[in-house]
């Protein structure tokens, strides 16, 4: 009786690497069972060896980018880590504004923005805390490497289960129309919206300045030198004054980019 061959994990982390820049242990080999099912599916096949032997035959962009998106980490909620909402809310966005009195403009970015949690996020706190800045041309751009989490994130739809993650009750009724077990984000939020797929370690798509980057929880998974060179290319991407927000467990790998700003219990960091 003959045993199921086993998965060749070590290319499969390769190839995941190849795409995305993201380092997978063996130690979380485990998953790619798990999140590959519905590539398994599309293929008509139920095993791992399987896809391997096909990927290796094959040589398809097409498919080997469907197993790299597949492992990408989609973990969102709304208005997560609360304590950087609230230091932008009493702090960052007063000091922006002011400074773009001028201009009428802002621009903010969500990068590995999954399926569009943070954006949105972003574009309520602006419509429901500085409603004095109607008529501005306001744009937050949010991009993902996986196409399906883009395609989420542009229809604004989620069920109740995803919206009980972290958003107040009266901002649920107030930005959102319900629709069976799902919620709807309203024509006001989503117009300050705009995603877009896209490889945050390849050529960002983006020709303007960002007044404020939240890019939380993304690097935690790069090597040292992905990291180097992504906080390189948001550096050229932010304004002179503009702010960067990274995960809790994050830090700039070259410091003599950015100066690091304690408030609020959490901190921020500025180009300099």
């Amino acid at each position: 009786m003959s045993s199921t061959p086993a998965p060749d994990y070590t290319y499969l982390r390769e190839l995941v690497f190849q795409y995305s820049q993201n380092v997978l242990e063996p130690s979380h080999d485990h998953l790619f069972q798990s999140r590959l099912v519905g590539v398994l599916h599309r293929q008509g096949m139920s095993r791992l060896d399987e896809l391997v032997h096909l990927l290796r035959r094959a040589k398809s962009p097409e498919l080997e980018r469907a197993v790299a998106e597949a492992m990408t980490i989609n973990e969102t909620s709304f208005f997560r880590d609360s304590r950087s909402f609230d230091l932008l809310r009493t702090e960052v966005l007063p000091k922006v504004v002011e400074a773009r009195r001028a201009s009428r403009k802002l621009r903010l970015l969500s990068a590995a923005s999954s399926t569009g949690q943070e954006a949105y996020s972003l574009a309520i706190l602006l419509r429901e805390h500085f409603p004095h800045l109607t008529g501005w041309n306001i744009r937050v751009e949010a991009a993902d490497i996986c196409s399906e989490v883009v395609e989420r994130a542009r229809q604004g739809r989620y069920h109740r289960i995803e919206m009980n993650r972290g958003l107040p009750a009266r901002l649920l009724v107030r930005y959102f129309d319900r629709a069976g077990e799902d919620w709807i984000v309203k024509p006001e939020i989503a117009e300050l919206c705009t995603f877009s797929q896209a490889n945050l370690c390849a050529a960002l798509p983006y020709k303007e300045h960002f007044d404020v980057v939240f890019m939380r929880n993304v690097m935690l998974y790069l090597s040292l030198e992905t990291r180097r060179a992504l906080l390189t290319a948001v550096h050229r991407l932010i304004a002179s004054d503009g702010y960067l927000f990274l995960g809790a467990a994050e830090q700039p790998p070259d410091r003599s980019l950015w100066t690091t700003v304690l408030s609020g219990g959490t901190c921020h960091y500025r180009p300099r």
